[in-house]
């Protein structure tokens, strides 16, 4: 069902609403029911189709109905079909319904052999919990679209890692893309839109990602390029799964890594558990994307030193490392957040500040 290319047009209906979605299976975080990414191939997702059927799931915080009927609209005026469980808007504390329920849901959703594409609309949090209950041979047997950043970097990591699946790193609905100031801008469109379609030039035969002047723009550290696997996500996340059998795989790949609301210490704090554990040591490259809203002048961290800055804490685990890295990058928790397949190969290029998408 997946090929070697990428997945559906569904961009525009996402404008304007939010989505957010969940799931969960079986096994138990020491049974790996699948071969971890290096000892298989990745398999690239399809792209959608018009008709195609995506369903909403819930794998961590709560849903806004509103936003998310919204959303389900404009998709199916684009001509989708969207499925959604009756209980998608179930709420327990701050989750989305209980680990049950959502595990369930997102296995029902990759087993599903009328769904194409999976879309989980927020993070918030919850993931994590669900990701010892998912059958993950089922999901290589099944594989689909799956979009989303920050708390869904669990299921990034997860699928990448024991379902050998390429995932999108890509907005999810919940950030409000029907604004032009706290949403979506036409770049991010642009690049979702072509990650999940074979819409103008096929995604299969890869692209570069061309960033406007009104983006955040490129630092580079290091010199050269650098091709390899791409993998990561969250840092918060990738720090929270080390020592699992979801940890993050970074032999010869090329690292991404965003955040938000974290201070300089905290950032500081999670990049040492990665460079003690060896996940720096083995990286090809490195994409620093956007480290939103950090706390510079919490009370008890006070600093004028600017290698204490977030800036700072980056360029003193990876300007060491002499790997090409491109720090500041237009993805994460911004308006401006290109979407990259996490699983795929990449390549940087720290002279020119650029990242391109190879083809597959």
């Amino acid at each position: 069902m997946f090929s070697t290319r990428r997945a559906g047009s569904w961009v525009a209906i996402l404008l304007s609403a939010s989505v957010v979605f969940g799931c969960r299976s079986t096994l138990s975080p020491a049974a790996k029911p699948a071969a971890p990414a290096d000892e298989q191939s990745m398999i690239w997702p399809d792209p959608l189709q018009p008709g195609d059927s995506i369903m909403f799931v819930a794998p961590a915080g709560d849903l806004n109905e509103e936003r998310i009927l919204q959303a389900k609209n404009r998709l199916e005026a684009r001509g989708y079909r969207v499925e959604m469980r009756q209980d998608l808007f179930a709420k327990e504390g701050y989750l989305a319904g209980t680990d049950k329920r959502r595990a369930k849901e997102l296995m029902q959703a990759f087993l599903d052999p009328k769904v194409k594409a999976v879309f989980p609309g927020r993070g918030g949090y919850g993931t994590m919990r669900i990701l010892d209950r998912l059958d993950y041979g089922k999901i290589r047997a099944n594989p689909k679209i799956l979009v989303g950043f920050s708390d869904i970097t669990g299921l990034h990591l997860a699928l990448n890692r024991q379902a050998g699946l390429v995932t999108l790193h890509s907005p999810t609905s919940f950030w409000r893309l029907d604004s032009e100031t706290e949403g979506m801008r036409p770049f991010t469109q642009e690049y979702l839109l072509r990650a999940i379609t074979d819409d103008g030039d096929a995604g299969h035969n890869g692209y570069a990602i061309e960033i406007p002047e009104d983006a955040p723009q490129p630092v580079t550290l290091g010199k050269g390029r650098a091709r390899g696997r791409l993998a990561g996500g969250n840092l918060s996340m990738i720090s929270a799964l080390e020592g699992t059998p979801f940890a993050v795989d970074t032999g010869d790949a090329i690292l991404l890594l965003e955040d938000t609301r974290e201070a300089p210490y905290r950032i500081d704090r999670m990049l040492k558990q990665l460079q003690l554990a060896g996940k720096l040591e083995t990286l090809r490259g490195a994409v620093l994307g956007q480290f939103t809203r950090n706390y510079d002048r919490e009370e008890d961290q006070m600093t004028e030193d600017p290698r204490f800055t977030v800036d700072g804490v980056l360029r003193q685990y990876f300007e060491p490392l002499g790997i090409p890295v491109l720090m500041n990058y237009p993805v994460g928790h911004s308006p401006y957040n290109a979407t990259l397949p996490l699983g795929g190969q990449v390549e940087i290029d720290a002279d020119q500040g650029t990242l391109s998408i190879l083809p597959h």
